[in-house]
């Protein structure tokens, strides 16, 4: 006769605290994809929202701007931040741009539907491919407008290769994170676009999302 002892539940199910935190911030960030279903609003004129940004802000890399737009595009308030030192976590993004957000501009959570939206400018290193850390913004940005009653709207990086609106394929090399921030009055002038490049076939799905 053979004596054995099956594994008790606790032991079973145990998970060690990095595996647990790693798969909660999986679950805190959008793939391009994702992004695309959420109906995100094209932006009516992308390289002069950047460019103004850009001239008011000057990020460096690690640097977040926060911007909410009225219904015809024009800047409400804005503000930049630092990206502290920690994993890419969309919980904290979260976090970090709801304490801009409610310092600059009050919330509208007592309309029944959002007149504003808020876009996000992250300047970084490395190309205009999607990473995980991008799909941490995103996922913090869109939570951060829903407690805020805000729009979600465009998610933005800039590096050194210029600027592009991640998911649409929209992009220009001017600004990017080593240009001197141009006069207010050029950001409309020589638009440079860059190839295509949607980070996971979304651009389509977000054509078809025309911003009101």
């Amino acid at each position: 006769m053979t004596f054995g002892f099956a594994p008790s539940a606790a032991t079973s199910m145990s998970v060690s605290p990095a595996s647990a935190d790693s798969v909660n911030r999986l679950a805190r960030m959008l793939e391009p994809a994702e992004w695309a279903e959420a109906g995100i609003p094209l932006l009516r004129s992308p390289r002069e929202v950047v460019s103004g940004l850009h001239t008011r802000h000057r990020p460096t890399p690690e640097t977040a701007v926060v911007a909410v737009l009225d219904h015809e595009e024009r800047l409400t308030a804005s503000a930049s931040f630092a990206r502290r030192s920690i994993a890419a976590d969309g919980w904290e993004f979260r976090n970090a741009l709801l304490a801009h957000l409610r310092r600059v501009i009050p919330h509208d959570l007592r309309r029944r539907t959002p007149v504003r939206t808020a876009v996000l400018l992250y300047c970084r290193e490395g190309d205009e491919r999607w990473t995980e850390e991008d799909g941490a913004w995103m996922w913090g940005l869109r939570d951060a407008c829903t407690l805020h009653g805000l729009r979600c709207g465009a998610y933005i990086t800039l590096t050194r290769g210029g600027w592009q609106v991640l998911g649409e394929g929209r992009g220009g090399r001017r600004p990017n994170s080593a240009s001197q921030p141009s006069a207010l009055v050029d950001t409309s002038l020589d638009y440079d676009p860059l190839p295509l490049c949607t980070g996971g076939g979304a651009a389509q799905a977000l054509r078809r999302t025309a911003a009101r």
